[in-house]
């Protein structure tokens, strides 16, 4: 909370006039990310109907969001286990939401292209790639949303649209 009143300029008292804890300030700022996050998908995901165009459309989503807000994406990472039960259910539950949306466009990709791979594996291996981009990204010297989520979309795609090797 220091550091809040610092960066804000607003004193420590007017801090918690405000927010009765650091912990209502953290599910607060979290259940907001997560809420618009999924809000803005959905309205970018009306009328598109191929599942690798959605994909991409999901990535860009994540991206852009994260990119424009990386202090938002710093307290997801770093304090996603500070919240109590009541807070941490909430914030789950938007969460789950937000994954099963990419399970369900991942399961619908390889339905229609008849596809074999772990859905859960392709899908935690994709929030992987996206959610580290706040520890790498610098705005002067690395590109834009746009051109990252199409560089990853290409990545991730590529890699599940492989064929399956033969194990041994």
């Amino acid at each position: 909370m220091r550091d809040l009143s610092r960066a804000s300029g607003m004193s420590l008292a007017g801090l918690y006039y405000y927010f009765e804890s650091k912990e209502r300030l953290l599910f607060l700022i979290q259940k907001h990310t997560f809420s618009t996050v999924v809000e803005h998908l959905k309205g970018r995901l009306e009328g598109v109907s191929d599942p690798e165009q959605q994909i991409r459309i999901f990535i860009l989503n994540h991206l852009e969001y994260f990119l424009a807000n990386p202090a938002a994406m710093k307290v997801l990472s770093h304090e996603a286990e500070a919240l109590n039960q009541g807070f941490a259910s909430e914030v789950a539950a938007i969460k789950r939401e937000y994954y099963r949306i990419c399970v369900g466009l991942l399961d619908e990709l390889k339905r229609q292209r008849s596809l074999q791979f772990s859905t859960r594996i392709a899908v935690l291996s994709l929030f992987g790639m996206m959610n580290w981009i706040y520890t790498w990204h610098n705005p002067r010297v690395d590109a834009d949303a746009d051109e990252i989520a199409l560089a990853m979309g290409d990545i991730f795609l590529r890699g599940v649209m492989m064929p399956a090797k033969v194990r041994k």
